[in-house]
């Protein structure tokens, strides 16, 4: 039973990401090159539990998620971020995720704390500001600063 349900998500996965991909060729200029990527990778990793399921010995049930009140704080925290990102600005609404997620889940080592914030909000600018050439949203502070 796990087994087909594993090979039928993944073959699912694999054909949204293919089609993500192939839509996004459309897009005038850089635009669909990140939709292109994150389409490759669903497609990918689609792929992937899907040879998982084909190659595995072991057809026994499993629970949906391990850990469902972890699944759940996480899911809360995440639709938080995505709500403060637009005004908060993107680098205080990261911080703060960075800061609240793991402390939610239970880790409790303030120096990979502030250490992993760190790391995860200069990829993300650094993918968005110099890759990708896209602005990210403004500080809640600068907008205020200027007016509006």
């Amino acid at each position: 039973m796990e087994k087909r349900q594993d090979l039928v998500t993944g073959l699912i996965f694999t054909g949204l990401g293919l089609v993500a991909a192939w839509t996004a060729r459309s897009y005038s200029g850089a635009g669909g090159n990140y939709p292109m990527v994150l389409g490759l990778a669903l497609a990918l990793f689609g792929g992937a539990i899907a040879l998982r399921s084909v190659r595995a010995t072991v057809n026994a049930a499993r629970p949906l998620a391990v850990a469902p009140h972890n699944l759940l704080i996480a899911t809360v925290v995440a639709a938080g971020y995505i709500a403060l990102v637009m005004p908060l600005g993107f680098f205080t609404a990261s911080g703060l995720v960075m800061v609240i997620m793991p402390l939610m889940l239970g880790f409790r080592q303030p120096i990979y704390l502030a250490l992993m914030a760190l790391i995860f909000m200069s990829l993300v600018w650094a993918v968005f500001s110099i890759v990708l050439e896209k602005p990210l949203p403004p500080e809640f502070w600068s907008s205020a600063r200027r007016g509006g």
